[in-house]
């Protein structure tokens, strides 16, 4: 490449076909995300912004840099700004209403209830099933829920319980008088009991899990859309190991395992159960 055509490039940020067949081998090795082409400009325009805060180029100056990073850190940065944290308090609230109404009463003889919240993002799916939890279920301080994620900066935001007032604007006012706290006028804080119940972690799904299970439930909604049919098969049946006979797994409704061999039992649409 001349000179003239670096500086066009680095002025552009042009994205050759090479470098993002780079990108999309990193991002399914690492993450399991299935980049199809035609998303060139999505990784383009994602990626700009981080190019320019590293004081870099171009595409090839920053692959460099990844590649150089044996941290892993910058990858990890990558991956995540390939992702969208797109999440709200009781979102899809069908599958609460199914939480309140057909596993609670179920677990009202025991007091060792354990939930993972796969992919938990900012916090809002946990903070909402301890809340749930609170309000219905009387063992519910005994409850333990673990909280994951792949993305170290998003489970900073989640640790610290505290949400903008537009982000709060939907949930139910019982929900925020009984377990949320005023800070300002801009900003609400998770009580402290609440809090108390969820771990987060950070956690790669194609890594191996340190967790052991049994759950009793499972929710990985709106992950898998990133993912091939051969990925979510492995994972769905990782899930299934972990689950206790009886436990549930929660996917997003805009997924679907029609197209998955799994062993899981269908309930209601994005609801499964191991039997």
């Amino acid at each position: 490449m001349t000179a003239n055509a670096e500086k066009t490039s680095t002025n552009e940020l042009v994205l050759t076909k090479g470098q993002y067949r780079r990108i999309q081998d990193w991002l399914y090795q690492v993450s399991g995300i299935d980049l199809k082409v035609g998303k060139e400009n999505l990784v383009k325009n994602r990626l700009a912004k981080r190019i320019r805060t590293l004081g870099l180029s171009n595409f090839n100056a920053y692959i460099r840099y990844v590649e150089q990073d044996k941290s892993r850190k910058e990858l990890l940065t990558l991956i995540d700004s390939m992702t969208t944290n797109k999440t709200s308090f009781f979102r899809e609230r069908v599958h609460f209403d199914y939480i309140a109404n057909q596993l609670i009463p179920d677990w009202s003889q025991r007091r060792d209830i354990r939930i993972w919240s796969a992919g938990c993002s900012s916090g809002e799916e946990p903070y909402s099933l301890s809340m749930l939890l609170f309000d219905k279920y009387a063992a519910a301080s005994s409850t333990r829920i673990l909280a994951t994620d792949i993305s170290d900066s998003i489970l900073e935001q989640a640790r610290t319980g505290i949400y903008r007032a537009d982000q709060v604007v939907d949930l139910p006012t019982h929900y925020k008088t009984a377990y949320m706290q005023k800070k300002n006028g801009e900003h609400y804080s998770v009580k402290p009991d609440v809090r108390s119940t969820i771990r987060f972690a950070n956690l790669n799904l194609m890594a191996n899990w340190p967790m052991k299970g049994p759950f009793d439930l499972i929710l990985c909604r709106n992950v898998m859309i990133y993912f091939d049919r051969q990925t979510q098969e492995r994972l769905i049946n990782r899930y299934y190991e972990l689950l206790r006979p009886g436990g549930h797994l929660f996917i997003g409704h805009s997924e679907s395992l029609a197209s998955v061999n799994h062993p899981f039992s269908y309930c209601q649409p994005a609801v499964y159960k191991r039997d």
